[in-house]
């Protein structure tokens, strides 16, 4: 096991994950793609903690969805990258590495239906939650300070686990250029904080992210909303030189105002 300051990594459940037991598909990582390192082929999710030192603890933790339209998963920039930045910040930081659909050809699949594909990475975020929550004093976060990011299909993700019984939803949620990209559910009456950050040049899912925000508002939520003028999709903590460069101060500022920057009363 790696030092507090390193990470280490746990599967998330107690043999083969459930629904996905007769997958044979055999798990690859692609390095040096312009996306930096992307997995493919996930059976066996896993989360991978990455702690601060204990004099920067706060006691709040953030797992991380990366995106990759369910077929892939950019786990440097849309992972490893924002746990390192949040670690540094005494936020302990967890990438979950989540099931995703088979890779049988280039791009994303036409036509795949998202609710089907996203159920499996859905089902491993309500997972990771408990699991953590589950090992909260080894890790020095608390229970009630437990967030969750994604980043596309990792946003569905997130906001999957947002639907989940109310006892097991995150305290808080980031939802970055992503959304719902199926059906859209009721939304609870009931939520924690959220936070959505995309731009208005992504061409990709900026339908889907409207609708989802304007479903929340009409649920009667106000989310804290960053929309930037341009950034296209998937910036993650990629530099461009727009105002989407600096999302994810924009999101410690918002943890900061909810108090969840300063260290958890022990």
């Amino acid at each position: 096991m790696a030092g507090r300051a390193g990470a280490q990594t746990v599967d998330i459940w107690e043999g083969a994950a459930p629904g996905s037991e007769t997958w044979t598909q055999k798990e690859t990582t692609v390095e040096d793609t312009p996306l930096g390192s992307v997995v493919f082929n996930v059976v066996t999710p896993t989360l991978t903690a990455y702690l601060p030192e204990r004099a920067k603890a706060t006691g709040t933790g953030v797992i991380i969805a990366p995106g990759g339209a369910f077929v892939a998963l950019a786990i440097d920039r849309e992972g490893r990258d924002v746990a390192r930045w949040l670690q540094e910040r005494g936020v302990a930081a967890f990438v979950l590495k989540y099931r995703i659909m088979e890779k049988r050809g280039e791009g994303i699949p036409k036509g795949m239906d998202m609710d089907a594909a996203a159920r499996y990475g859905i089902a491993d975020g309500v997972q990771a939650l408990k699991v953590v929550r589950q090992r909260a004093a080894q890790w020095g976060v608390s229970p009630g300070r437990l967030g969750f990011m994604g980043f596309s299909a990792g946003a569905m993700v997130t906001s999957g686990t947002l639907w989940a019984d109310a006892e097991a939803r995150p305290s808080f949620a980031g939802i970055i250029y992503g959304a719902p990209f199926g059906a859209m559910p009721a939304i609870p009456k009931e939520l924690p904080p959220i936070f959505l950050a995309w731009a208005q040049d992504d061409n990709l899912v900026l339908g889907p992210v409207v609708k989802f925000h304007d479903a929340l508002l009409a649920a009667g939520h106000k989310p804290e909303v960053h929309v930037y003028s341009a950034g296209g999709h998937g910036f993650g903590l990629k530099k461009q030189g727009t105002t989407s460069d600096h999302w994810i101060d924009a999101f410690y500022y918002w943890l900061e105002a909810q108090g969840l920057t300063k260290r958890a009363a022990q």
